[in-house]
């Protein structure tokens, strides 16, 4: 296929972002919901009095969980580290009145594991099978064109923010819904990167100085690539803290 040397991505007006982000109310703060206690809090903040060590019909325990796999798109921490644009973000998050809620410690040890989850929840205990068919297909695809812009804070799981990825539409397609369609998977349109984990709850002057961060940075790109290979992930915790990339499934 032909490719535009600016080819085009997928719009807010086509993605979920809108309409799953926090809804930021005036003199209110910002409060860890149930699943961040349950999933998230555990391995950030494993002393917090409002953790969630396990709950009945769900599967965490203390935030682990048996080994569950998807299918994401890597995000390299050096090619973020090399955007100014990043690098000026998460510089207003170190300064921000916030930045001591803010789990640092986690955001160094999953440098080398950020992702964007595609298809989730592929296969408990052991890894899926990919037959040749699928991945013949994947491979037909080519190079996905992905954006990445920044920040967001959802109205699940809120205490942890993420980059938005914004993927690209070719033929009037969102690519990422065609990996799900060829993975016989969910079609879904978002798309994030966990990044930052709060370790408690912002009261009303810091949630309004991350509204306020949100709504500054929403437009500006942080980083554009061209997606060529994608990760099958297995994990025991919703961080990927306890994680192996079992295979590198090219787009090529």
């Amino acid at each position: 296929m032909d490719h535009d040397s600016r080819p085009t991505l997928c719009g807010d007006h086509e993605l979920a972002y809108l309409a799953s982000r926090t809804p930021f109310e005036q003199g209110r703060g910002l409060v860890m919901d149930e699943s961040y206690r349950l999933a998230h809090l555990p391995l950030v903040a494993p002393d917090h009095p409002r953790v969630i060590a396990f709950r009945d019909g769900r599967h965490y325990r203390n935030g682990r969980h048996e080994p569950l796999y998807s299918v994401g798109m890597p995000v390299a921490d050096q090619q973020l580290r090399r955007s100014e644009a990043y690098v000026a973000l998460e510089a207003e998050l170190k300064a921000s009145v916030f930045a001591p809620k803010i789990a640092w410690d986690i955001v160094e040890r999953r440098r080398h594991k950020l992702h964007a989850t595609i298809c989730g929840s592929l296969s408990v205990g052991e890894p899926p099978s990919l037959d040749n068919t699928r991945r013949d297909a994947l491979r037909a695809l080519g190079p996905i064109a992905v954006e990445l812009r920044g920040l967001f804070s959802g109205n699940v799981n809120r205490g942890r923010l993420y980059l938005r990825v914004y993927p690209e539409k070719r033929d009037g397609m969102n690519m990422f819904r065609r990996i799900q369609q060829v993975m016989e998977r969910s079609e879904t349109l978002l798309y994030v990167v966990g990044v930052y984990n709060l370790v408690d709850d912002l009261d009303a002057a810091e949630a309004a100085v991350l509204a306020d961060l949100i709504a500054r940075w929403w437009d500006r790109p942080l980083l554009q690539v061209q997606l060529d290979a994608l990760w099958l992930l297995g994990a025991t915790d919703d961080l990927v803290l306890g994680s192996s990339t079992v295979e590198t499934i090219p787009l090529v």
